[in-house]
């Protein structure tokens, strides 16, 4: 989509002054639609009440935009009318991005296996977030430039850290090779620089819409490189010290972070069978600020209760899923496991150790081509649970974005209460299920309406003799049940109110009886306030009052009716 379409008005939004009859009856309203109506030779209809006390008017299907300039001039011309305004279309934005890769990420989009991400960005696209990547460090790439602010390279050992010197506020990545076998401890591999800081960063928080490359979860939230694992990886004691700064605190010897961030993604960990303190001690600490620590839940295909910082307290541990929606074969498992997220397979469990035979269910992202040193950027499918915490780190930048007054408790509360099972297999156990992005940020921005509100339905509905009609009311945006003291606002005009039985149906079709019926009763209308036990009742749902005559002789309509909760 790249223009809104053009969409005819046919209602207008009228505020009345305060105090005028016509802000407080709906009754008045709609005599005062009728006369403009009158006024200007249109068919004008009231509508409803609004929750912010306008009044919605209807100009009807044939309204042309000289009808409605019309109407709009008449109901400013009263002095008892504060603003009118018309009553205006408004579309989903999420669209498909232009990011020419983008096809290549199912793991944002596919039903199966996907995280249901693209249509969270109509809520939330992760502004004012800063998502602190702690891993191999930065490859430039001009798909991720933009979002990219200033991080630290923490490793102590220039050794390890292959820049010549120790930390420093350079966090660019200097490549993690081992040129041979058993380099960094028996049974180590050879091999190439992975650039995984690269790879995490894209999935958070490529560029998006810029016709080039990939779509990052929170594209438009920042990404801080903070450099912990270089040559054979990296140690506790400098992985702590990046959690402290990027999460705003205080490291001896190292300036403050600038840009602190609200999340953490932490795609590494070790074997421990305990979570070390100097470990625990710097995520208590981060939390504490405000800040959501995501950690990988581990590749050894076993209980994560024996992988560090996987296994520590206050931290969201992700576990992997493939394409087909089913536990990753490489993925750790167990309890401690929170949710899981799209890791990929670049190969079956089957398939010799070290080939590519499924690149397409792979996680496609932002890469280097260098061997050792960094080279052209480019893109490539990576597996792991290193790959599915940046899901859920993203997703934590939707959120806090999206309500920024989310505690890190509160983040992942969301993120498992509104996880799907997994449509495939898990054993061992994969947390929740598979977070969904859309649902989590719809839950942390729908509000649920105080109580005392009201809905109100203000359409005439005719009662013949000897019929049974009824008058309905859509209740949205509550949770939960319907309260024990529902309020049932009812005013029907009718002539020997006797021959009328009045019910309340719920949404599941259960009835509640509001008023029999009765031959002494001669008076005129219903005008009156019940209080219904409702409490095993869901609130939300279409909610009817229905009217029974049960003689014949007097007729009437129902004039409005409303729910107070």
């Amino acid at each position: 989509m790249t223009a809104l379409p053009s969409a005819p008005v046919d209602k207008v939004i009228v505020t009345y002054k305060t105090k005028t009859a016509e802000a407080g009856s709906n009754a008045a309203a709609k005599s005062d639609a009728a006369a403009k109506g009158a006024e200007t030779g249109e068919s004008l209809s009231f509508e409803r009440r609004l929750a912010g006390g306008a009044a919605l008017v209807d100009l009807g299907d044939s309204a042309s935009k000289q009808d409605v300039a019309e109407v709009m001039d008449a109901f400013r011309a009263d002095p008892q009318v504060a603003s009118v305004e018309p009553d205006i279309r408004a579309y989903a934005m999420a669209v498909t991005p232009n990011d020419t890769d983008y096809a290549k990420q199912w793991d944002l989009f596919e039903a199966t296996g996907g995280m249901n991400v693209p249509s969270a960005w109509d809520k939330s696209t992760g502004s004012g977030v800063t998502v602190a990547v702690i891993d191999t460090g930065y490859a430039a790439h001009t798909d991720l430039a933009t979002n990219i602010v200033s991080g630290y390279d923490f490793i102590s050992s220039s050794a390890d850290a292959r820049d010549g010197n120790g930390r420093d506020a350079n966090a660019k990545d200097e490549g993690d090779w081992n040129a041979t076998d058993n380099e960094c401890g028996l049974g180590s591999k050879a091999s190439d620089s992975s650039w995984h800081g690269t790879h995490v960063a894209g999935t958070i928080g490529a560029v998006t819409n810029n016709t080039k490359g990939i779509a990052g979860i929170a594209y438009n939230a920042k990404v801080q490189p903070v450099r912990v694992l270089g040559k054979c990886g990296g140690s506790s004691a400098d992985i702590a010290d990046a959690i402290t700064w990027a999460s705003g605190g205080t490291v001896p010897g190292v300036a403050a972070n600038p840009t602190p961030a609200k999340v953490i993604n932490l795609s590494l960990g070790g074997a421990s069978s305990t979570c070390p303190s100097v470990y625990q001690t710097a995520i208590n600490g981060a939390v504490s600020r405000g800040t959501t620590v995501v950690v990988a839940a581990g590749n050894s295909n076993a209980n994560t209760s024996g992988f560090t910082p996987a296994n520590c307290s206050n931290v969201i541990t992700v576990a992997s899923t493939s394409r087909e929606g089913n536990r990753s074969f490489y993925s750790n498992y167990g309890s401690i496991v929170d949710v899981a997220a799209p890791g990929g397979e670049t190969r079956r469990g089957t398939d010799t150790p070290g080939t590519v035979t499924t690149p397409q269910n792979g996680i496609y992202s932002t890469l280097n081509a260098g061997g050792t040193i960094q080279g052209a950027e480019n893109y490539e499918p990576y597996q792991g649970t290193s790959m599915a915490a940046p899901h859920i780190a993203g997703l934590a930048a939707l959120l806090k974005s999206a309500k920024g007054t989310l505690t890190p408790a509160e983040i992942e509360s969301a993120i498992k209460t509104n996880a799907r099972p997994l449509p495939g297999t898990c054993t061992g156990g994969c947390g929740t299920g598979i977070a969904d992005a859309t649902k989590t940020v719809n839950a942390v921005t729908t509000t649920t309406p105080p109580s005392g509100t009201t809905f109100t339905s203000a359409t005439d509905v005719t009662i013949s003799d000897n019929t049974t009609v009824s008058s309905s009311i859509a209740v949205t945006g509550r949770t939960g049940n319907a309260p024990a003291a529902l309020k049932v606002a009812v005013d029907i005009k009718h002539t020997w109110r006797g021959d009328l039985v009045v019910d309340l149906v719920a949404p599941d079709g259960t009835v509640r009886n509001l008023k029999a019926s009765s031959s002494s009763d001669s008076a005129d209308n219903v005008v009156t306030t019940y209080t219904v036990d409702a409490s095993s009742e869901v609130a939300n749902g279409t909610w009817k009052l229905q009217v029974r005559d049960v003689a014949s002789g007097d007729t009437g309509y129902i004039d409005s009716w409303g729910l107070t909760f």
